[in-house]
């Protein structure tokens, strides 16, 4: 039996917003330093690693950071909604599955601030 490893590199991009069903402050434009875990997992290679960082770091800074790093988020993503951290993780996680990397992504993280974040884990609820 193999062991079933988990490794996690963090980014950070910056980029602002507004949330335009906010009753509140957010309704606002208004910007964020993004942090963003991106976590895989599987099987040791030969090389004793799930992923090398680097190559990791590589793919994620060309589909995701480049993209959205000093952008307004509300022009260049297409949600239905507002992008919150929640449909933020929901899209980086989906972008990164779609396309044919060379790792497996278990779980993204967004943290809005210091203390808020939301995390994705590509599960879905089934309302009652």
């Amino acid at each position: 039996m193999k062991e079933i490893v988990y490794v996690t590199k963090v980014f950070e991009f910056h980029a602002a917003h507004w949330l335009k069903s906010h009753q509140g402050v957010c309704s606002r434009l208004h910007g964020h330093s993004y942090k963003l875990e991106v976590t895989c997992k599987g099987e040791l290679n030969e090389e004793g690693m799930v992923v090398d960082f680097s190559e990791l770091k590589e793919v994620v800074e060309k589909l995701i950071i480049s993209q959205l790093d000093h952008e307004c988020l509300n022009d260049i993503l297409q949600f239905e909604n507002d992008p919150t951290a929640e449909r933020l993780a929901v899209f980086i996680f989906n972008t990164l599955r779609q396309f044919d990397v060379p790792f497996n992504v278990d779980e993204v993280k967004v943290w809005e601030t210091s203390t808020s974040y939301a995390t994705y884990r590509g599960e879905y609820y089934k309302s009652a």
